[in-house]
């Protein structure tokens, strides 16, 4: 039987559930046991993919094309897992499979309502979705993480809250925990447990009875024993069952906090761990991935050297909308022995019309830029901030900065370059200029015009490095590999109609699609870093296994031959992320039709992510 842990959280959201949620299963993996999670948002959408990235964070893309909440890339992160669209559960997803049903008639002519009806189609949902494989090893999880989004009391979570409860009858006791996230508050030094007092009588109202009480404190100083004493005896739990979570130097300490204070021992005996039959290689396992991460979490406290970089973009007010762009940056600092110094600059804050408006913001800007180490410009919608891109793109190339333009940033590279080097003065976009006399990038041809939701080029898709790239900086930092796998998320596409001539320019293509016709990896050869991917590399890195074209990117900012250093080691070290890797061969690719090669490569790719 599957064990089932649900995160729910109180008083407010945003105080790290995903986290939480994510180190609790990552110490379970380091006891051996394979893990999966789900994520449920109670909003409507039936996904986040058309949502703002300034009103709820990144949008995640999953390699079957699901667009998903961020929080799901906390889990394939910390987990090193591959999920599917499925373990993101909204209740316009729910709704939808309920009314679908209803319109067939499988309800047989009976009142559909709320309960028993959605709450059964949740616990359904979770209980199907929990046994799909999502590791290596292609068995059935032992342990299924369940967060759920919001804060107990909103009206959106209701159909969830009560389907949790209902839960935990249908799978029994042993098999279901939960922990409970709430805030306790410091004021001027002294922790309040009022909030917390008062979010578990509410859960206990609702039929949940927390199993574990995780006490976020937004400051570095920990629970206290009297605090901790005092939850205890006023939320009706032993005092083993209160945990704290307090502000530490960074996320990758978080799972180590909640060993410490005996969170695994606790579930271990909750949840009857001691049933499941343990291998001597899921044990060994377990052991090599606690002894990786505590070398990873101390070598990062030891870190001096410094390596710095610009991030310009356009959401820059909400930082959690390049959530997987930080990580991947951060990934590759630890792998370079650098400690990551992030700043920020808004795009527009670049453009001549900042400089009339706001003049100190404008030169900011610019000096930020100036003393870049690596300038990074990843993806985005819309034309606000693009020249702003391009000029912070022109100085990265002329001046011989190392350069990473990711989906819109390879897209703005490419433009630039046709602009100044070219000499196409009305080069563009034709997402920003339907009308420009030289659109080298344009709409792509099969994606809706009409409907938004899910018709993007999405998810896993391969690309073929050319021939004669065998020396190419990129090439070797996927360890030499003739074909790569990348997840999209994009509606435009570089020109074919100009790619001749970009080539001879001098910008090199390395990288298309399996029928040449598509412009995937770009690289300047004369330049110490100057690369441009149309797919999202930031959605696949690791911890322990950082996204190439980001290593190579942060490798080339430190400067003093790391770039190289690093080249050497993917060489020989290199694992790609995707089991689907090794699942279509080079030749296949290469020789095979488009469309046999996507039905065959999608049915592939579905069949390890778990989609019905």
């Amino acid at each position: 039987m599957t064990k089932y842990i649900v995160v729910s959280g109180g008083v407010v959201s945003g105080i790290g559930k995903g986290v939480i949620a994510s180190s609790t299963g990552l110490l379970l993996k380091m006891t051996g046991l394979k893990v999966t999670a789900i994520k449920i948002d109670p909003y409507m959408n039936v996904d986040a993919g058309t949502m703002r990235p300034t009103e709820h964070g990144e949008v995640y893309v999953l390699n079957d094309g699901g667009e998903v909440d961020l929080d799901l890339g906390n889990y394939e992160r910390y987990l090193n897992v591959t999920l599917s669209r499925d373990n993101n559960i909204t209740t316009g997803k729910i709704y939808q499979h309920v009314i679908e049903r209803e319109r067939r008639g499988d309800y047989l002519g009976r009142t559909v309502q709320i309960v028993p009806h959605i709450t059964t189609a949740i616990q359904d949902w979770i209980e199907r979705v929990s046994k799909i494989p999502v590791d290596e090893t292609g068995e059935e999880p032992d342990v299924c993480i369940v967060e759920l989004g919001g804060t107990v009391g909103d009206i959106e979570s209701a159909p969830f809250v009560e389907a949790m409860r209902q839960f935990q009858f249908r799978v029994g006791h042993e098999n279901f925990a939960l922990i409970h996230v709430s805030l306790v508050p410091d004021m001027h030094g002294e922790q309040k447990t009022k909030p917390t007092q008062t979010t578990v009588h509410a859960l206990r109202g609702l039929g949940l009875l927390p199993d574990l009480i995780a006490c976020r404190l937004i400051v570095p100083q920990p629970l206290e024993k009297a605090t901790k004493e005092k939850i205890s005896m006023f939320c009706h739990v032993a005092e083993e069952q209160v945990v704290g979570v307090h502000d530490v130097s960074s996320v990758y300490h978080v799972p180590l906090l909640l060993q410490s204070q005996g969170i695994v021992n606790y579930l271990h005996k909750r949840l009857n761990l001691a049933s499941i039959v343990f291998t001597p290689e899921m044990t060994q396992r377990g052991l090599s991935l606690e002894d990786r991460w505590k070398a990873l979490t101390t070598n990062q406290e030891r870190l001096y050297d410094r390596v710095s970089v610009v991030l310009v973009g356009k959401y820059t007010n909400l930082k959690d909308s390049y959530m997987s762009v930080i990580k991947a940056l951060e990934h590759s600092a630890f792998r370079c022995q650098r400690r990551l110094i992030l700043q920020w600059v808004e795009s527009s804050d670049l453009e001549p019309q900042t400089q009339e408006e706001d003049p100190a913001k404008y030169h900011d800007a610019w000096r930020t830029v100036v003393g870049a180490g690596g300038i990074l410009v990843p993806g985005g919608f819309g034309a606000r901030g693009t020249e702003g891109m391009m000029l912070a793109i022109k100085w990265a190339r002329e001046q011989k900065v190392p350069f990473l333009g990711v989906c819109l940033g390879f897209q703005l590279a490419v433009t630039e370059w046709a602009r100044h080097v070219l000499g196409l003065s009305g080069a563009n976009s034709s997402e920003f200029d339907a009308n420009a006399p030289d659109p080298v990038v344009i709409f792509m041809p099969e994606i809706s015009r009409t409907h938004m939701g899910g018709t993007m080029r999405l998810g896993l898709r391969p690309t073929i490095f050319q021939a004669g790239t065998e020396r190419a900086r990129m090439r070797r930092l996927y360890a030499g590999a003739g074909t790569v796998w990348e997840r999209h998320r994009h509606r435009y596409e570089v020109n074919p109609a100009y790619v001749e001539r970009l080539q001879k320019s001098g910008m090199e293509f390395i990288g298309k699609d399996e029928k040449g016709e598509r412009m995937q990896i770009m690289e300047l050869p004369d330049h110490p870093y100057f690369v441009g991917l149309q797919a999202h590399p930031e959605f696949c890195t690791r911890p322990l296994n950082p996204s190439p074209p980001f290593l190579g990117f942060v490798a080339a900012s430190c400067g003093g031959g790391v770039l190289e250093e690093q080249i050497a080691a993917q060489l020989s070290s290199f694992k790609p992320p995707h089991p689907v890797e090794s699942m279509v061969s080079e030749r296949a690719l290469q020789e095979g039709t488009k469309d046999e090669l996507l039905t065959a490569g999608r049915e592939r790719v579905l069949s390890f992510s778990g989609e019905p």
